[in-house]
């Protein structure tokens, strides 16, 4: 009788053993499928007003709508964006912290930065593209160039001073491929911001800038600015009338910013899907196209977030190769 109770008795917590295993287990497949229950941070690595803001800040609200929860901006500025990135790095991979990163922090800043705290490649799991926009070549309306080959001719008789937002990013490269390719006089001149370094362009405390064409737009209508190139390899939408670096001469100044968004690593593949699904649709909605058109930022989303990891690569790769030749670095 003793004997039948124990087994009995133990048969039972064998059963409610596995019944707690099984509940453990398919805690995170619910997880998933209720995904998402709260707010989404969508961590944007630069200050308010830049480019990555611009973007994150116009596809939030839809990308919400679509999800069925909050997309909430938040600006945690620093080092290229490199202190904004490792947030997400750290944080929980549940797909509630999700990063708009760009070309400087992604695939230029690990070749750079000597000391780099996170493997973009290794430390982050990428969902997809989702806009690009070209650097534009703009100069002071003093500077005596109105074409790329008279930028070149210039540049061979004296400096010209080009400022950017910064040392080891996008902009900075942008301008190393210039030098590289003009083989004259072309000296970079960084600051703290696509702000102070726009004010001084137009002040004519330095003759140029190269910076993404969205910061530059209104300064250009403005006539503030002379644009003289985009560096792509087709027209602006919205500057058909300023050619390529190519037209100009200088096909291999080709330097076009992608915007992307990322989360942790181990974030779940049910989680990533749903993300990469919910931002195609959101960079396709007529009403986001079109906000992003008028300021000169093209849709461009990966076919599937395996494809755009294989496009991560070949960026750093590429951006690699172009820090190396030029020496560029951001300490």
């Amino acid at each position: 009788m003793l004997h039948t109770f124990k087994s009995s008795a133990l048969r039972g917590l064998s059963a409610l053993a596995c019944l707690a295993v099984l509940a453990v287990s398919t805690q995170p497949a619910r997880a998933q499928d209720s995904y998402p229950s709260r707010p989404i941070h969508m961590v944007v690595g630069f200050p308010p007003g830049g480019s990555n803001d611009i973007v994150a800040r116009l596809l939030a609200p839809k990308l919400g709508e679509i999800l069925g929860t909050s997309v909430v901006v938040d600006n945690r500025p620093g080092a290229n964006a490199i202190i904004g990135t490792d947030y997400t790095v750290r944080a929980a991979p549940d797909g509630y912290t999700i990063t708009l990163g760009s070309a400087s922090p992604l695939a230029i800043s690990p070749h750079t930065y000597s000391n780099m705290p996170f493997d973009p490649l290794k430390d982050l799991v990428g969902i997809t593209t989702v806009a690009a926009t070209p650097e534009l070549i703009a100069l002071n309306p003093k500077v005596p160039a109105r074409t790329l080959q008279e930028l070149v001719a210039l540049s061979r008789t004296r400096e010209v001073t080009f400022s950017s937002s910064g040392n080891g990013g996008l902009p900075h490269l942008a301008i190393e491929l210039l030098k590289i390719a003009s083989k004259g006089r072309i000296v970079h001149v960084p600051y703290k911001g696509a702000g102070p370094a726009i004010t001084d362009a137009v002040g004519g405390h330095v003759d140029g800038i190269i910076v993404d064409l969205p910061a530059l737009y209104a300064m250009v209508t403005e006539g503030k600015l002379r644009a003289i190139a985009v560096t792509n390899t087709h027209r602006a939408d919205v500057m058909k009338d300023v050619p390529t670096s190519a037209e100009g001469g200088l096909p291999t100044v080709l330097a076009f910013n992608w915007f992307a968004v990322m989360a942790p690593a181990r974030t779940p593949k049910p989680i990533v899907d749903k993300l990469y699904q919910a931002l195609v649709q959101t960079v396709q909605s007529p009403d986001v196209k079109a906000s992003l058109a008028k300021l000169g930022i093209e849709p461009f989303v990966q076919p599937s977030p395996e494809a755009f990891a294989a496009f991560m690569k070949s960026e750093t790769v590429r951006w690699g190769e172009v820090a190396r030749a030029s020496g560029g670095k951001a300490d």
